[in-house]
């Protein structure tokens, strides 16, 4: 998949999410796609790597449950330094959507 840079920070592109309706902040509120992960899909994917350091590095996901209708937003820096079910079930929408995107 093509990394995206649809806007200049994470910040903007948490703006522009949250004008679209991805109000909800998933980093807060995992245990909701926890509980059913299947049931979720990542929408919007944008990467941010910093010009010199990999630790500037941060992924903005716009998440969403078209069961339910709703939608925010998950923020990650490295997944490797994500544990556990969280990271694999970020891992596993990432998936999707890179399936669905090719």
């Amino acid at each position: 998949m093509e990394t995206k840079h649809k806007y200049e920070t994470a910040d903007v592109a948490l703006e522009k999410l949250k004008e679209m309706g991805y109000t909800t902040d998933y980093n807060i509120a995992f245990d909701e796609i926890s509980v059913d992960a299947d049931d979720y899909q990542v929408d919007h994917l944008y990467r941010y790597e910093g010009d010199s350091n990999p630790d500037d590095e941060s992924t903005v996901y716009g998440i969403s449950n078209p069961t339910n209708g709703k939608k925010g937003v998950f923020v990650a820096g490295n997944l490797s330094l994500i544990e556990g079910r969280k990271r694999d079930i970020i891992l596993n929408l990432e998936m999707k959507f890179k399936k669905k995107d090719a």
